[in-house]
C-alpha cells in the first residue's frame, strides 16, 4: 500500500503558527537597559529600607531592650515564719523590681509545699540584685528537660 499524500499545500499548514519576533540589537539593548534600571532602583529602595530599619532599632528605648533579656528564673528562699509564702515572695521580688505591681507581673509561680521559693521573669541585673537579698538562698535559670520515652531510647 502506498503512502497517502496530503492534499494541503505546505504554506497553508504552517501559516497559522505565530512568527517568532526578530529583535535587532537596538531593541534588545533598550529592553536590557530598561530592566537594569529597574533592578538598580530596587537596590536603592532596599538600601533605604535597611537604613530606616537600623535607625528605628537605634531609637528603641533602653528599658525595652532590658525587658527582652528577661528569662524565667527559680528563686529559692527561706520558709517564711509569720507571713503567707506568696506575700513573702512578692515582697522579696518587689525590693528589686520597685513595686508590688511589677512583682506580680513578673511572678510566674509561687512554690509553697515541697520547697519555698518562686519563679519569675528576671533580667541578668535583677538576678544579681535578688541573689543578694536576705532570705534568698539560691537563684537558678529555669529550664525544661525532655524525659526519655522508653527503653529503646536509653543507651
Amino acid at each position: 500500500m502506498a503512502p497517502r499524500k496530503c492534499n494541503m499545500p505546505r504554506r497553508t499548514m504552517y501559516s497559522s503558527l505565530p512568527k517568532k519576533p526578530k529583535h535587532d540589537s537596538i531593541q534588545f539593548h533598550m529592553w536590557r537597559n530598561r530592566n537594569s534600571s529597574s533592578s538598580s532602583s530596587s537596590s536603592v529602595l532596599f538600601l533605604l529600607l535597611a537604613i530606616l530599619l537600623i535607625k528605628m532599632a537605634e531609637s528603641t528605648p533602653p528599658a525595652a531592650v532590658d525587658s527582652s533579656n528577661a528569662a524565667v528564673h527559680i528563686v529559692y528562699t527561706e520558709r517564711p515564719q509569720d507571713e503567707e509564702p506568696e506575700a513573702y515572695h512578692i515582697r522579696t521580688l518587689s525590693t528589686v523590681l520597685g513595686s508590688d505591681e511589677a512583682a506580680r507581673e513578673a511572678l510566674v509561680y509561687s512554690y509553697k509545699t515541697a520547697a519555698s521559693g518562686f519563679s519569675a521573669k528576671l533580667t541578668p541585673e535583677q538576678v544579681e540584685q535578688i541573689s543578694k537579698q536576705p532570705g534568698v538562698l539560691h537563684v537558678v535559670p529555669s529550664k525544661t528537660v525532655q524525659l526519655h520515652s522508653g527503653p529503646g531510647k536509653l543507651h
